[in-house]
């Protein structure tokens, strides 16, 4: 499972000077959905990993024992990892978001700034 990519696109000239980043909010939203997608497959492999890791032997003789022996700690790290993964994901969902709330107030804070300097020039 491969995580999705993120970009922003630069702004300005790439010759280092006091460039910064524009985001739009369509291209913003596509990548957050396709984390969200991603947070959703981890919930659906935790459940297989809930089952693999509670496996019970099929029989009571020695190899069935052996079996479950070996197949619960699998089970069990797959698990540990997922939570760690999901753990990771909602993180990096919560942080999108928020820089998309705070990049949508900004861009409206500064129309209504240049709204107002408008009206007041003429």
């Amino acid at each position: 499972m491969e995580a999705p990519k993120t970009s922003a696109t630069p702004a300005g000239n790439s010759g280092g000077g006091g460039g910064g980043f524009s985001f739009d909010a369509d291209k913003i939203d596509g990548v957050i959905k396709k984390w969200q997608d991603l947070q959703t497959q981890l919930k659906n492999d935790a459940a297989d990993a809930d089952l693999m890791a509670g496996i019970k032997a099929p029989g009571k003789e020695f190899a069935s024992g052996d079996w479950e022996k070996l197949a619960n700690p699998s089970g069990k790290a797959f698990l540990e990892q997922n939570k760690k993964m999901q753990e990771y994901v909602k993180n990096y969902v919560d942080a999108l978001l928020d820089a998309k709330k705070k990049i949508t107030t900004k861009e409206a804070e500064t129309q209504a700034d240049m709204s107002k300097a408008g009206k007041q020039s003429s």
